[in-house]
């Protein structure tokens, strides 16, 4: 049996099965498609004495998916070389119609060899479990909004309205306590719908506890404490994007990062002409949702309120002076646009995308004063 020096294998991997491929690192040679296995670690490790027989160095690659970095880690473990891809970021002819897990796994075995795939960033085990923590409060949010806005629309087509000032208080859901619905039926749609809302109110509250406990032992807590000097970066902001995004100082330049977040705008030139139109929206939506949210707060004019003060106590100075400077430019850059006419959404788009640099700069900044302390302790 000939023996080769690299092989790169490629896996398609799915919820029962990886079909395998491998193509040796030789001009000339084919690629060569073994066949599907098993998901059990038993099954990996099969694989991977059966292809050391033909090479003494494995490289391994799978497109991200459902099924998550377990994979990924457990070859990390028995020391071997693997990257996940992007499925979006995978070169694919126009013309080619046809796919199956064979072609996939010997496309990217191909691929692998020939250099043409950009590994996607992994999250350490902890990140990810911040990550999925943060994950669950933005479903639960989204999964309460729409709970209180079934209670209100059935409230609405029996004409109950609340005079109140604020909807969601204490003294509105006392009110709600109170209405008694005409029919039997209704009463138990009613009950229904006001025990949807008043448990998914609970469930984030409680979520949101657990969510700040376990961002204070976190290895990125101190780089959550920085990004909150920024306006318009609370803690839950702060969360998300070190979350999503791990540690920012991972990027070379901030265009890097505004990229990744899909803040871009899409582009296309040909010839003498360039034409660009909006953003391109890939990479990381969550991190995208959360700094488009942050940014509707530099419409206003720049002050340090009380709770932008409470935050900076305690941070190095050269943070707050960011902080200071992001907030000065991006409040008066705002309401410039704005005064000149600029759709509000387009704006604001824009100042999410210069935040994000804020956010980097920072970010370089907590490497030396805070990061890395807490990683030698």
């Amino acid at each position: 049996m000939k023996q080769y020096n690299t092989l790169s294998v490629g896996l398609d991997v799915h919820k029962e099965s990886i079909a395998v491929a491998y193509a040796p690192d030789e001009d000339g040679a084919e690629a060569i498609y073994l066949g599907p296995v098993g998901t059990r670690q038993c099954d990996v490790d099969k694989v991977i004495r059966q292809l050391h027989s033909k090479a003494c160095k494995l490289r391994f690659v799978y497109e991200a998916g459902p099924c998550g970095y377990w994979l990924y880690r457990y070859l990390q473990k028995k020391g071997q070389e693997c990257i996940v891809v992007a499925p979006s970021r995978i070169p694919r002819r126009s013309g080619d119609r046809v796919k199956t897990d064979r072609r996939d796994a010997l496309q990217l075995a191909r691929l692998l060899r020939s250099g043409d795939l950009t590994a996607v960033y992994v999250p350490k085990p902890e990140d990810e479990s911040v990550r999925d923590l943060s994950r669950l409060r933005e479903e639960t949010l989204r999964d309460l909004q729409a709970a209180k806005n079934r209670l209100k629309a059935f409230l609405l087509r029996h004409d109950i309205r609340y005079e109140g000032k604020a909807n969601w208080t204490a003294s509105h859901l006392r009110t709600l306590a109170h209405i008694c619905m005409a029919t039997a039926a209704q009463r138990v749609v009613f009950q229904e719908y006001l025990g949807a809302v008043t448990h998914l109110m609970e469930k984030l509250a409680l979520i949101e506890t657990e969510l700040r406990e376990h961002a204070k032992s976190w290895r990125l807590a101190p780089l959550v404490q920085a990004l909150q000097a920024l306006r318009g970066v609370q803690f839950h902001v702060a969360v998300t994007i070190a979350a999503e995004l791990g540690d920012l100082r991972r990027f070379e330049k901030p265009r890097q990062l505004m990229a990744y977040v899909g803040l871009h705008p899409s582009e296309y030139s040909s010839g003498g002409k360039r034409h660009q139109g909006a953003i391109a929206k890939t990479g990381n939506a969550h991190a995208r949702r959360v700094l488009v949210e942050g940014a509707w707060s530099y419409r206003h004019l720049a002050k340090v309120s009380p709770q932008i003060q409470q935050r900076l106590e305690g941070l190095p100075e050269d943070i707050r002076s960011i902080a200071w400077k992001a907030q000065v430019r991006l409040c008066k850059r705002c309401r410039r646009m704005i005064a000149h006419g600029k759709n509000r959404n387009i704006v604001i788009v824009a100042i999410a995308r210069e935040l994000i640099a804020f956010m980097w700069a920072i970010a370089r900044k907590v490497e030396l004063s805070q990061v890395s302390l807490a990683q030698a302790s």
